[in-house]
């Protein structure tokens, strides 16, 4: 039988951030519904109709684009309605949640360059501007993919009469309705597998396969060894230990800022599938079907990766 410092351990380390995650989802699918409810889709996609136009995305993902910029959870959430309610495809669907890498990245910048900026200085600018560059090539490659896997594609709209004449009580009361179906699917789904998650994070399974990856890192041997430390700490640890171990490293000049950005670079590539598993998943599979919501995360890696591997690989070419 658990005491009362266990249970307050427990609260702390699985009670209280479970909470905070089921909050934060019920506020952002309470919110999705709400801008459903007022038909504002279409007001939201304006925003960014160029580029959703040319990728034949539809209404409800050039919505989920623009409010990606104040919320990831929201943007996915009014996603996962939409293709629930079959107004969009599966391939629209993986490929909007990619499409979104670009404001998911600026929702994350400022912590990236305040973390980043005191321990590495002036290399901070330039290890920012190439992982914004991987981004905002992720985007513009899916939107070029996307204008021809969704050719002759048939967009939803939203109705503009519609979306003048709803009033703010009857949008409300629609919305609470809706929030009130979704969210016991979503907390059914969710709590589970975030325990699960907190389960293998305490026994040591993620601490061992992020070591595994760590201590296997043989086909780095043609960068130095303090740059794999860099590396091996990002992966076994946090981003903020790599910037540490970089930051002293380029203080007393055992690496320069080149080897730093680089190091850092792909520790950024080998150490994020783990972390989108391990931090990703569970709330993905609370708002997504197991399976599409595997996918997803699946396909959003897998062109993180490539975007920056190619960055990375540019860096080299150009600064070394």
């Amino acid at each position: 039988m658990l005491d009362a410092a266990a249970l307050l351990l427990l609260w702390h380390k699985l009670g209280w951030p479970l909470c905070k995650l089921l909050v934060t989802i019920s506020v952002s699918l309470l919110l999705a519904c709400f801008i459903e409810s007022m038909n504002w889709t279409r007001r939201l996609a304006s925003l960014a109709a160029p580029i959703v136009r040319f990728a034949r995305l539809s209404e409800t993902s050039g919505a989920a684009f623009s409010l990606a910029f104040f919320s990831g959870i929201a943007a996915n959430t009014m996603l996962a309605e939409a293709y629930e309610k079959q107004t969009i495809s599966r391939k629209e669907l993986l490929l909007t949640n990619i499409f979104n890498s670009l404001p998911t990245y600026f929702l994350h910048l400022p912590t990236t360059f305040f973390l980043a900026f005191p321990l590495i200085k002036g290399a901070a600018f330039i290890y920012i501007s190439l992982t914004a560059g991987a981004a905002f090539l992720r985007t513009a490659g899916v939107s070029i993919l996307s204008h021809f896997v969704l050719a002759g594609h048939q967009t939803e709209t939203t109705g503009a009469t519609q979306s003048e004449s709803t009033g703010w009580r009857a949008a409300w009361q629609r919305a609470v309705q809706r929030f009130r179906k979704r969210i016991r699917k979503i907390i059914l789904f969710t709590a589970p597998i975030y325990v699960l998650f907190y389960a293998l994070t305490e026994v040591g399974f993620f601490r061992l396969l992020e070591r595994f990856m760590a201590t296997h890192l043989a086909f780095l041997s043609w960068l130095s060894p303090k740059a794999v430390s860099i590396i091996a700490l990002q992966i076994m640890a946090e981003f903020t230990a790599g910037l540490g171990a970089a930051g002293a490293l380029l203080q007393d000049g055992s690496m320069d800022a080149r080897q730093v950005i680089l190091a850092l670079l792909i520790g950024n590539i080998l150490s994020s599938p783990v972390r989108a598993v391990r931090h990703q998943f569970p709330y993905y599979v609370g708002i997504f079907k197991p399976q599409a919501a595997f996918l997803m995360i699946s396909c959003s890696q897998g062109f993180r990766a490539f975007s920056l591997v190619l960055t990375a690989l540019l860096y080299w070419f150009f600064a070394f």
